[in-house]
């Protein structure tokens, strides 16, 4: 087993920043993700689990849900891998701290910050277009600010390629750390920091009691499983697009020789497919024309 946990793990993420001894951490981290203006000096930890208004309405349940002592509302995901409609149900999670703000029996609408932080194990957005780095806000036609109250972050972690000795601010270097802290056997030297010493000892494996060793490898077993069932899923669909590719590259090279007046022979071998084959795809085009 290696020295540190795994970051990405349910186990290794909320031990690292979903508890009170470790809140530094947490505050450390969100720190270098939000604005001038709603900088944390200091949080508490809410419920992960938030109950719905009714008994037929789904609950939500929260990785890390926390509230700065100014008010702000905080919900730091970590996703290990991509699911549909994930932004869907991002903004319906959303919905949870908005309404908890409401104050019963007044009619006072204001609302204090919104933050939601997503932590990615994987690529999200198309790899050629892909950021390391996302925020979003609500803005108008005229790109200009229109509701700065709500906060959505992104953190890409496969598109943070930095080596140690590119690490440039301290935000660099808490992505560093997470991207690479399975991997590490010695602290280097620009993690040299009170806070990382913190974060490095709350990971070392050797740290924790018989129970807690039990908990994280069942989670770093779940983690695997999931990735490895993702990359598959990933892998099989990429095999189906390369041969549907193929296919199509086929057909059109077989219908524009035949269109030209090459034999089915002379196609057959430039291609090398079989004779059948040409004329069923031959076939097939005449058959569209007709239902078309």
């Amino acid at each position: 087993m290696a020295k540190y946990i795994n970051p990405y793990t349910d186990f290794g993420f909320k031990k690292l920043f979903g508890e009170e001894g470790n809140k530094a951490l947490l505050i450390d981290f969100l720190n270098q993700l939000l604005p001038f203006h709603h900088q944390i000096a200091d949080l508490t930890f809410q419920n992960v689990e938030q109950l719905p208004d009714k008994m037929e309405e789904r609950k939500a349940f929260f990785d890390i849900h926390c509230k700065s002592a100014s008010g702000e509302r905080f919900i730091v995901e970590m996703q290990k891998a991509k699911v549909d409609f994930f932004k869907d149900r991002m903004m319906y999670y959303l919905t949870y701290p908005i309404r908890e703000q409401a104050q019963r029996g007044e009619w006072n609408f204001e609302l204090s910050a919104i933050y939601f932080i997503a932590v990615l194990d994987f690529w999200y957005e198309p790899e050629k277009n892909a950021e390391f780095h996302r925020y979003v806000m609500l803005k108008d036609q005229y790109d200009n600010p229109f509701y700065e109250k709500l906060g959505l972050i992104f953190l890409q972690m496969p598109a943070f390629k930095k080596t140690e000795s590119e690490l440039a601010s301290h935000f660099d270097k808490w992505a560093y750390f997470l991207k690479n802290l399975e991997k590490m056997n010695d602290i280097p030297q620009i993690l040299n920091e009170s806070v990382f010493a913190q974060a490095f000892n709350t990971a070392e494996v050797a740290n924790f009691s018989k129970q807690q060793r039990e908990d994280y490898e069942k989670s770093r077993l779940s983690y695997i499983g999931i990735k490895q069932v993702t990359e598959t899923a990933e892998n099989d669909g990429l095999k189906k697009g390369i041969a549907q590719g193929k296919d199509e590259k086929e057909v059109e090279a077989v219908l524009g020789m035949e269109a030209n007046g090459v034999s089915i022979l002379i196609i057959s071998k430039s291609l090398n497919i079989t004779e059948e084959k040409v004329i069923e795809i031959i076939k097939n085009r005449k058959k569209n024309k007709i239902v078309q």
